[in-house]
């Protein structure tokens, strides 16, 4: 499906108020939207808005999850590269993922029916996502986004307070909610930041982790379910997992990442014929000929240190479990 056509489909059916499935890849070329009444059997999909997992999962079966990470510096050549563009004055604010390969006892099923996540898509036999990211909500002609960017390890000394005090982290948080402003304010308007870099923890399968967000909304101009399709694509890639400036950042991860993302860092969500609610992709793993990759990464600026930009990549490849 062209983006095209994803972006008349959603605009009729949501012109019609009925309920469908929208999920966009990263770079924007397999988009895919279906009817909640015509859901492929094998999609199995987990938010606030709908679910058709009906599954019972017992977590001691989770057994084995063993991590390849990235070749180190095949890391290192591109967060070097990056610093380089940043000082250029091409970027200032890049997320930089890569694939890792793990090795598990589990199936996606299990992966999916295991996690727990406010946002749970399995797509066919390709891959699984557990994210804890929104994209965007729609609730009362209002739309709010909530960008994640800040982790730490909840067992590290006075973690709350390393994280929030983080000169680092701090000066990326304030970029990615100036650049969520500035997406938003694209559709919507009276954009406002109604809560600045709150904490939220996260239990994996091997730690506690604690992230930092904030809350952002903007009031929706009337009519605006005609084009509902034509918004969300205006929004697209994320800002959390890109960067900014948008464009050029784009430029610069297509030259520094092995290959393209995919559905990887791409979005998904449910649209119930009155509000809308998506998440973000990340938490991923797919199935590829030779085994199961996990995706992960994060935000690079001139204050950024290669050995933790890894560490913290690493310390992403994790499992929610239940």
């Amino acid at each position: 499906m062209l983006v095209s056509s994803a972006i008349n489909k959603i605009n009729s059916l949501s012109s019609q108020k009925k309920p469908f499935l929208f999920i966009f890849d990263f770079e924007m070329e397999k988009p895919l939207v279906f009817e909640l009444g015509n859901l492929p059997r094998n999609i199995l999909i987990q938010t606030d808005l709908f679910s058709n997992a009906n599954e019972q999962f017992a977590p001691e079966d989770l057994k084995h999850f063993n991590i390849s990470p990235v070749n180190k510096n095949i890391f290192n050549s591109a967060f070097e590269n990056v610093q380089k563009n940043i000082r250029g004055g091409n970027t200032y604010l890049l997320n930089l993922t890569f694939p890792s390969k793990i090795k598990t006892n589990l199936s996606l099923d299990d992966i999916f029916y295991g996690s727990k996540a406010r946002f749970k898509i399995k797509y066919l036999d390709e891959f699984v996502c557990f994210s804890p990211e929104i994209f965007i909500e729609i609730k009362n002609d209002k739309i709010y986004s909530y960008p994640m960017k800040g982790t730490i390890e909840d067992n590290i000394p006075n973690a709350e307070n390393v994280l929030l005090s983080d000169e680092k982290e701090i000066a990326e948080h304030y970029t990615i909610v100036d650049l969520i402003r500035n997406d938003l304010s694209i559709v919507a308007g009276n954009i406002k930041v109604e809560d600045f870099r709150y904490l939220e923890k996260i239990q994996s399968n091997n730690k506690n982790l604690l992230q930092t967000s904030s809350k952002i909304s903007g009031e929706l101009p009337k009519g605006y379910e005609k084009n509902l399709g034509n918004l969300i694509c205006k929004l697209l890639p994320a800002g959390s997992v890109s960067g900014a400036p948008k464009t050029k950042t784009l430029e610069i991860i297509k030259e520094n990442e092995l290959g393209k993302r995919g559905y990887y860092t791409g979005v998904f969500g449910i649209y119930d014929g009155r509000d809308l609610t998506s998440g973000v992709m990340i938490r991923f793993i797919e199935k590829q000929k030779d085994g199961f990759y996990f995706r992960s990464g994060g935000g690079i600026t001139s204050q950024s240190n290669a050995q933790t930009e890894y560490e913290e990549l690493i310390g992403k490849i994790y499992v929610p479990f239940v």
